[in-house]
């Protein structure tokens, strides 16, 4: 059967600003200037009461009487300030060449996003990325979609190179994600001709098809030329899978593409989905929070934590795996034992 899409060694590295630091402040017992310390030893005037700045403090005697501490710092006192102020009694700030020089070129740390990340998909299958939040879903997703370039490895698209050959690759693919951007001020029908006119597909069919494509998916004809800020989450959503279907792309991505769906429009979406597949010979990559939905769209699924694929293949068999005792496993059950306790113990150290 003939490869829709082939991943080789694919990584991706991203560079995230590393925290700085809280500043510190000076303390409330470091001194106004160096040496000047209490009985207590704590090396500045504020651990005296009454005691003024830069004289020596007063330390009663008796009802009456009164002994000079001396400005060394008295009985434990410290020269050079308190045990816990700064060196030589002063707080010593970063220049600012320093901030400058900070500012504009921030201390960084790289993340693995994708690492080293292999396997293919059969043309007309459905195959699902299950993942939890950051674990490189979506930067999978683009990397396929050549808005992201790979660091390593390979990725081709019924043949052709992401990297080489991207503007053919985009002739073959199109991708709903979880938050579609529109034109919020244009209707639907505005934003699919943009669309249409985009891919160069004739304005009168993509109409007739948008038009269907909707209806199909549950929206109203009238829905269709209101502004797509008066349409629901929900609405706006098919509309993006209205886009996505207009140029009847032969691979399709869809980035969580029913997040914010009602029941019954998420399963109008599922149906329009196997329908797609089985009329048209589509392969679909879908990524996804929803374990039913994986279940039942998809042909097989692959496990991703921490860049890495850790399991890949058919629901039916992750569950069996997973089953003891004569009890029958869900996808979510697989999916909390993959990438919970039992993920950490396998691949110690890694992801810290």
């Amino acid at each position: 059967m003939e490869t829709a899409l082939e991943c080789i060694g694919a990584r991706k590295v991203f560079y995230v600003k590393k925290e700085a630091r809280p500043k510190t402040k000076p303390s409330a017992e470091w001194g106004a200037s160096p040496g000047e310390g209490g009985a207590n030893g704590s090396g500045g005037d504020a651990a005296l009461p009454g005691a003024i700045a830069g004289r020596p403090a007063k330390a009663g005697a008796g009802e009456h009487g009164s002994a000079d501490i001396p400005s060394n710092g008295g009985a434990g006192g410290r020269a050079n300030g308190s045990a816990n102020g700064p060196p030589n009694g002063r707080f010593r700030g970063r220049s600012a060449f320093s901030r400058a020089m900070a500012t504009l070129f921030p201390r960084s740390v790289p993340v693995q996003a994708v690492s080293g990340v292999t396997f293919n998909v059969r043309r007309g299958e459905i195959f699902g990325i299950l993942g939890p939040n950051g674990s490189g879903k979506s930067t999978l997703i683009r990397l396929i979609s050549t808005l992201l370039l790979p660091d390593e490895g390979e990725i081709r698209v019924f043949g052709h190179d992401v990297v080489r050959e991207r503007f053919a690759v985009r002739r073959l693919i199109n991708r709903v994600s979880v938050e579609a951007a529109f034109f919020k001020k244009l209707s639907a029908m505005e934003n699919l001709s943009y669309a249409a006119r985009l891919y160069d597909v004739d304005i009168r069919e993509a109409r007739k098809t948008a038009i269907s494509i909707l209806k199909r998916l549950g929206l109203g004809e009238s829905k269709v030329y209101e502004p797509l800020e008066d349409l629901s989450r929900g609405m706006q959503q098919k509309v993006a899978v209205a886009r996505a279907l207009l140029t009847s792309p032969v691979l399709l991505l869809l980035d969580e593409p029913t997040t914010g769906l009602d029941p019954v429009s998420k399963r109008e979406v599922q149906d329009y989905v196997l329908e797609v597949r089985e009329g048209h010979d589509t392969t679909v990559i879908l990524t996804t929070h929803d374990m039913q939905e994986a279940d039942r769209l998809c042909d097989r699924v692959a496990v991703i934590d921490q860049g890495r694929f850790v399991a890949l293949d058919t629901p039916a068999h992750l569950k069996a795996d997973l089953a003891r005792d004569g009890e029958a496993a869900t996808l979510e059950d697989v999916f909390f034992a993959l990438t919970g306790k039992a993920l950490k113990e396998s691949h110690p150290g890694e992801g810290d």
